[in-house]
Formats: C-alpha cells, structure tokens, sequence
C-alpha cells in the first residue's frame, strides 16, 4: 500500500510538473506575440508632420518645374520674333525684331536669367523631398527666388508698356501703332507677355511655398 501511494504522489507531482511548462510555454508565446504586435505596430505609424514636409517640398517641386517652361519659353518666344513687311506706300522694306527695343531685351534677359536658376534650383528640391531637415539651403532658395521674382517682375511690366505702344500707339508722342503692319510681331510679343506673367505668378507661390516650408522647420 505505502509503494502505491509512492508510486501515485510520483504521477501527480510529474502532471503538476508538465502543467507547469505548459503554461509557462503559453506565456513565453503570449510575450513574444505581444512583443510582435508591438514591432508592426512600430512599422505601420507614421509622423504627419514628416508627411506634410514632404507634401510641400513636392509641391514646390512642380510649381518650379512648371515656372522653368513659363520663363525659359517666354524668352525663346520673344527672343525669336522678328518680321519683315513692305510699304506700299513708300516702296520699303520694314523690319521689326525684338532687340530694336531695349525694353524687350531686357524682357529677354531677365526671363532667361530666372529660368536657368528654376533648372539649377531643380536638384536642390529633389534634395529637400527626401531630407526635409535641410534648413539653410532652403534659406538661401528663398532668397535667390524673391530676387527672380523682382527681376522677372521688372521686365514683364517694361514689356508690358512696350506691347501697349506698339498695339494702341500715343497720339500725344505722335507714336503711330506698329500693329497694324507688323501683326505676326504683335502677336508673338503678346503671347511670350502673358507666359511670363504666367511663370511671374508661379514665382509668387514658389515664394510662398519656401516660406512655408521653412518656418516649419
């Protein structure tokens, strides 16, 4: 009888025993899964305020881009106009160019100047897309672009009064329109005119976006 009471107390010592790692092995697993949980959780949150950054600098990305085709097109549009037409009346030939005009010259100038900086400022952007902590490079941007953003200004407003004359002319002056002879002229300076206030406007955001992102920093 005492062997098989022996022998019954070893059995039930044995079970409590394997219970015991049992449970033990339960929890080890429960920690590693709530160890794990953690982890993904870890992968899945992100910062808003990084997000956001990186939405600006995107943003200020594209309007340069798209400030590079309005100046660098203007330039092209006005620096290549040029038309030829004969008097009837005076039995001439009259010319019309861009460069006859120092205004438009400097219309030229200014446009070509602002959009090769747009391009070289183009890799600087990339840069700050993916390192949104660079701070004084995006300083230095903010005012290169104020100052593309005077000089760009200036030439659009002395074109501006130039197209005016050559279109409505000033009795006052006796300064007869040249429209009417030279219409293809008028019409390329027209239009180069308006894509650099187009691209002038896209400097104004681009302004505002630098600003921006920099005081966010």
């Amino acid at each position: 009888m005492e062997e098989a009471k022996h022998i019954e107390a070893g059995e039930a010592q044995r079970i409590e025993a394997g219970e015991a790692k049992h449970i033990q092995a339960r929890e080890a697993q429960g920690t590693e899964a709530g160890e794990s949980s953690r982890s993904s959780r870890k992968v899945i949150t992100f910062e808003p305020k990084l997000v956001i950054n990186k939405g600006i600098s995107v943003l200020g990305f594209i309007l340069r881009l798209f400030a590079v085709f309005g100046t660098i097109g203007s330039a092209l549009a006005m620096g290549t106009t040029h038309e030829s037409v004969v008097s009837l009346s005076q039995l001439v030939l009259l010319k019309a160019k861009y460069s006859d005009l120092p205004t438009l010259m400097f219309f030229v100038v200014a446009n070509a100047i602002a959009g090769g900086y747009l391009v070289l400022s183009l890799p600087v952007c990339i840069f700050h897309i993916f390192s949104t902590k660079a701070k004084t490079s995006r300083i230095i941007l903010l005012v290169i672009d104020t100052v593309m953003l005077a000089l760009v200004s200036s030439g659009a407003s002395a074109a501006t009064a130039t197209v005016y004359l050559a279109h409505e002319g000033n009795t006052t002056a006796n300064w007869p329109p040249i429209c009417q002879q030279f219409d293809k002229f008028c019409e390329r300076i027209s239009g180069s005119l308006i894509g650099s206030f187009g691209a002038l406007i896209l400097l104004m955001l681009i302004v505002i976006n630098s600003a921006i992102s920099l005081s966010r920093h």
